[in-house]
């Protein structure tokens, strides 16, 4: 039977988890009736399968197949991206209480999950604002009826990867003063960005749009341990909506030149100011089975 263990942030269960359980995981590609009609439910999403990953339920049949095979080279990824979201948590508690930042643009949100990011920063300051921004329309649709009634926070319908459609926006407009530090979030999304679209130039085009005393927040995959492996996750995450794109710890680190990182630098995503009472690692502390570099950094 599953335990309390097996559940992750959403109240979901966790499908590593219940397979490993003898819980039989049912795999169709019936339409569900939340999916509006014109959403495609046959070319796998990253941003589903992320969902997939941590035990959502916002997911389709094609999203599951192409997660458990990417599993099938990675069986650590439920852990990773419950990691990822970790990190997420301890970063936006640290900008929103200790340094004071209470304007948050996440982009490339993902699919909502208990613990989002105006439910963090409006735990400390209930006045702060949070704009997400995902290309995913049922993350978009989602993120729309959860926010429907919360003050100060709002989705947009957009891709990263063109910057003047994200800032120049009504939504941004309304919702944050690009006048004032912003906190720009980039969680586990630019190694959806390959070099054909310039991710350093895309970092910069936000890192430009905000004043001193903004920070970005960023995670990312990294090849330096397993190579060979994370060329077959790669060759994986091509029939999915994003490519895959792993990198060195030295290309990572470029991605966020013009910023000053904060204590500890680029690290390991479980090394990035750990709380000294979290539960034991589930991969005893193995930083080599996350292959995920962390970082904060401060605009000067």
């Amino acid at each position: 039977m599953l335990t309390s263990r097996d559940y992750d942030v959403t109240g979901q269960p966790c499908f590593a988890a219940a397979a490993g359980k003898g819980v039989e995981t049912v795999i169709n590609h019936h339409r569900p009736a939340w999916a509006p009609d014109d959403i495609d439910i046959d070319t796998p999403s990253a941003a589903r399968m992320y969902d997939y990953y941590l035990g959502g339920s916002h997911n389709f049949a094609a999203d599951r197949e192409l997660a458990e095979q990417y599993m099938k080279v990675l069986p650590d990824m439920p852990y990773i991206s419950r990691a990822n979201r970790h990190y997420l948590r301890r970063a936006v508690t640290h900008l929103a209480g200790e340094v004071g930042i209470d304007q948050f643009l996440d982009l490339g949100s993902g699919i909502p999950t208990s613990g989002n990011v105006h439910e963090i920063a409006q735990g400390i300051n209930r006045s702060a604002r949070v704009v997400y921004v995902d290309a995913d329309p049922v993350t978009v649709a989602h993120s729309a009826a959860m926010l429907d009634e919360v003050p100060n926070a709002s989705i947009l319908h957009a891709d990263l990867r063109d910057p003047g459609s994200v800032l120049e926006s009504d939504v941004v407009a309304r919702h944050l003063d690009l006048s004032r530090p912003v906190a720009v979030l980039m969680v586990a999304v630019l190694h959806f960005v390959p070099d054909v679209d310039d991710p350093i130039a895309v970092v910069a085009a936000y890192r430009d749009a905000t004043p001193a005393g903004s920070h970005l927040v960023m995670s990312h995959a990294t090849h330096d341990y397993h190579p060979e492996t994370m060329r077959q996750a790669e060759n994986v995450y091509s029939r999915a909506s994003h490519t895959m794109n792993f990198r060195g710890r030295t290309d990572i680190h470029g991605l966020l030149d013009g910023y000053e990182l904060l204590s500890p630098g680029l690290v390991d995503v479980i090394l990035w100011r750990p709380e000294p009472h979290a539960d034991q690692d589930p991969l005893g502390g193995d930083v080599s089975r996350y292959n995920l570099l962390a970082a904060v950094g401060r605009k000067d």
